[in-house]
């Protein structure tokens, strides 16, 4: 599968409220599936935003809950979903993206490796330990979340490995929309691959969220972005076209890991 077809669902989240959140969220599916998507990407932390002083409560371990509504989701509407949610991981909670694959069947599970500090994150979560990348029918992809983005190592760990897209959930505040954008393309341009990024949008509890869901190709060309209201974008990408630009711009064997490791 040489095409792919994605959907970027970017929600306005309710704070706390897993009920309301998966409702938007299934709605969100809906569409993206008749409108054809083979991928649709929820924001991070999509069914309760950044309640985490009730990370505990609100959280669920993989296969119930909320992962177990997803997993439906998917098998219902034939679509793969990547979002990521509180997962409890014994007494610890973990911020995990999950792919879902429209069999219903979790392929991987990634879990945020760089905790966002002025949101409190290193204090009720447990950091993850490992990327994960995956060989899906479009190519090798790789998952991060929000903060993640301010730290390449981690997307060129992806791309030196194969990867030719990254999807990104996230929760980006407005304040610093412009760091989001500038950072998307720059990975995009830096790594010549196509970044799949869903951030959420407007008030949820005290922040505001600053949308601008985008796909970004290799060329760091912008090939669909949504503005800062709730909604969804949907487009097709023609993932040889990293072949191409890697093909006209050889970066990667230019790099020089004789000197920097």
């Amino acid at each position: 599968m040489a095409k792919v077809t994605v959907s970027l669902a970017q929600m306005n989240i309710a704070l706390g409220d897993v009920k309301k959140n998966v409702k938007t969220a299934e709605e969100l599916i809906i569409e993206a599936a008749r409108r054809g998507s083979h991928l649709v990407v929820l924001p991070e932390l999509w069914s309760t935003g950044y309640a985490l002083d009730q990370a505990k409560e609100l959280s669920t371990e993989l296969n119930i809950g909320v992962f177990a509504q997803i997993s439906s989701l998917a098998t219902q509407n034939k679509i793969s979903i990547v979002g990521s949610l509180l997962e409890k991981r014994g007494l610890q909670v973990a911020n995990s993206a999950t792919f879902v694959a429209p069999t219903g069947r979790l392929i991987g599970v990634y879990r945020k490796i760089h905790l966002f500090k002025l949101m409190d994150e290193d204090r009720w979560l447990q950091p993850g330990a490992a990327p994960l990348l995956m060989e899906l029918p479009w190519g090798m992809t790789g998952i991060a979340i929000c903060y993640d983005l301010r730290f390449p190592e981690l997307v060129r760990r992806y791309a030196v490995q194969g990867a030719k897209l990254m999807i990104i959930p996230a929760e980006w505040p407005l304040e610093r929309i412009d760091h989001w954008r500038i950072l998307l393309q720059a990975r995009a341009i830096e790594n010549q691959a196509y970044i799949v990024a869903t951030n959420s949008a407007g008030k949820t509890g005290d922040k505001t969220f600053g949308g601008h869901s985008m796909v970004v190709d290799p060329w760091g060309k912008v090939v669909i972005e949504l503005g800062e209201n709730p909604g969804l974008a949907t487009v097709e990408i023609d993932i040889d076209y990293v072949d191409t630009v890697r093909s006209r711009m050889t970066v990667f064997d230019d790099r020089r890991t004789d000197v920097y490791g």
